[in-house]
């Protein structure tokens, strides 16, 4: 499918086919293209929970309000970040960079995030709200429809995935088999509102 029509067409979507399975290369190939999402200093910064295990999915369905398209699409991925990725060997995300990129970039990245947690936490939900997008777009590219979620207990979701203390979760995009259209889109703001030439 054409980008501009993968945009156009991709829809939040609730009833998925619950026999459908993806293939293990759909599902390599879909997370390849969502590891290309950028990410501020190439901090790779995501973490992508795949829930493939059935029980499991249950667990976490019960912590999202019991909507159906949690245990019903065919891939469930719980957006997560490392917010302390910036200081875990950070030598690594520019190892293939000139020296002097380097050794500009490296002392960027720690005076940039050094000692600023709310800059972290906000720049993991940037990353992952990025990830998201291009994942939900892959997979309408693809012929499968997608439901970017946050309606969930997220404490009880770390808990069940066991999330480390220095991560957090951002939100869920399931993946699937429609078995129902999106409800018709509830209304478009006009161009003239929302874009705005520049100063407010």
């Amino acid at each position: 499918m054409e980008t501009l029509e993968a945009i156009r067409t991709r829809r939040a979507v609730k009833q998925y086919d619950p026999n459908h399975e993806m293939t293990d290369a759909e599902i390599e190939l879909l997370m390849s293209l969502a590891l290309l999402a950028p990410t501020a200093f190439n901090i790779q910064n995501w973490r992508f929970v795949l829930v493939r295990d059935p029980e499991l999915r249950k667990q976490v369905r019960a912590a999202a309000w019991n909507q159906a398209q949690v245990t019903d699409a065919s891939l469930l991925v719980i957006l997560c970040a490392d917010t302390k990725s910036w200081e875990k060997e950070p030598g690594r995300y520019w190892v293939n960079a000139a020296r002097e990129t380097q050794d500009f970039l490296l002392p960027a990245i720690d005076s940039y995030y050094r000692g600023r947690e709310q800059v972290q936490r906000d720049e993991a939900m940037r990353s992952c709200g990025i990830a998201a997008q291009t994942l939900m777009l892959a997979a309408r590219a693809l012929g499968y429809d997608s439901c970017p979620m946050d309606g969930f207990d997220f404490e009880a979701v770390g808990k069940l995935i066991n999330l480390p203390a220095d991560h957090v979760v951002a939100m869920f995009v399931a993946i699937g088999k429609a078995t129902k259209d999106a409800w018709p889109r509830g209304g478009q703001l006009p161009m003239s509102e929302v874009v705005i030439k520049d100063r407010f």
